[in-house]
């Protein structure tokens, strides 16, 4: 298994590339947060009281989304019938000896069920 220098290129075109999004968000908070520090500042000589930290600069992070095990569960769920849907239309592979190979989504289902499942019990729990 030979790789060329294209091979090489690419791979460091994509590291470039991903270093340069890292790098160019850093830079973007970086300068919300020296207009919140300006926007402080200020209010603090005129006297008015300090502003709140909007959450996401306080932490770096967002809030997470109450809905993100919903989504997944969704997408495994679909994930998980389209590849057996699949498999089912394809019939037996003779490359695995005419064995059926439908049930090995199976997986890929029971996770995305499992997740919207914690999504039904987590909201109920937090009414």
């Amino acid at each position: 298994m030979g790789h060329t220098l294209g091979d090489a290129y690419i791979v460091a075109a994509l590291a470039a590339a991903f270093v340069a999004w890292l790098f160019i968000r850093h830079v973007e908070r970086q300068r919300r947060l020296e207009i919140v520090h300006k926007e402080r500042l200020i209010a603090m000589d005129k006297g008015i009281p300090l502003p709140e930290l909007p959450l996401d600069l306080a932490t770096g992070r967002t809030p997470p989304d109450p809905r993100a095990p919903l989504l997944h569960g969704i997408v495994w769920t679909a994930l998980g019938i389209g590849g057996i849907a699949a498999l089912l239309l394809f019939g037996k592979l003779p490359s695995y000896g005419g064995h059926e190979i439908w049930p090995l989504p199976i997986p890929l289902l029971f996770l995305g069920i499992g997740l919207i499942l914690y999504y039904v019990l987590a909201s109920r729990r937090a009414r």
